[in-house]
């Protein structure tokens, strides 16, 4: 299973078309939040992909949830939350537990619009950066999810 993850693309409609656009074949989309007029524009152009997405700290008036677990196919549950209420500026630590407590095995966040990729106490931990607007001297950027027989595979690459 292919997954696709992005966040904060706080109002470039260009960077979320070009995420979609160069990788056609993924199973699953997952914004993260910061970016809700753009989230809208994809569900209409893109209406036959799985697309889900959580609220941000900049989605005034959103009603989107706060956070997900997404349950796959294959068995392996994600924890997908923009970040702002999870402390993530501060480390994964509070994330990691709640991953834990809904028996996820990938947690996922944006909001620090930097990239970070790790395996933390059981757990895959993984902020795509920004598609946008990164803020940890890299380009523009997204999540790369692969889930297989042989386990799971996490990866940040440049838009």
């Amino acid at each position: 299973m292919k997954i696709i993850v992005f966040s904060d693309s706080h109002g470039s409609y260009a960077a979320v078309q070009s995420i979609m656009d160069k990788n056609p074949d993924a199973d699953m989309y997952i914004f993260l939040g910061d970016g809700e007029s753009e989230v809208e524009k994809m569900l209409a152009d893109y209406p036959d992909r799985d697309i889900r997405y959580v609220c941000g700290n900049c989605d005034h008036g959103s009603f989107a949830p706060p956070s997900l677990v997404i349950e796959t196919e294959s068995g392996v549950n994600i924890l997908a939350v923009h970040g702002h209420r999870h402390g993530v500026k501060l480390g994964t630590d509070f994330l990691c537990d709640m991953a834990m407590d809904n028996d996820c095995q990938i947690a996922l966040y944006g909001h620090t619009h930097a990239r970070y990729n790790s395996y933390d106490n059981g757990i895959y931990v993984m902020s795509p950066g920004s598609c946008a607007l990164p803020r940890d001297g890299l380009k523009p950027s997204f999540g790369l999810i692969d889930i297989s027989p042989a386990g799971i595979l996490t990866n940040v690459a440049d838009l």
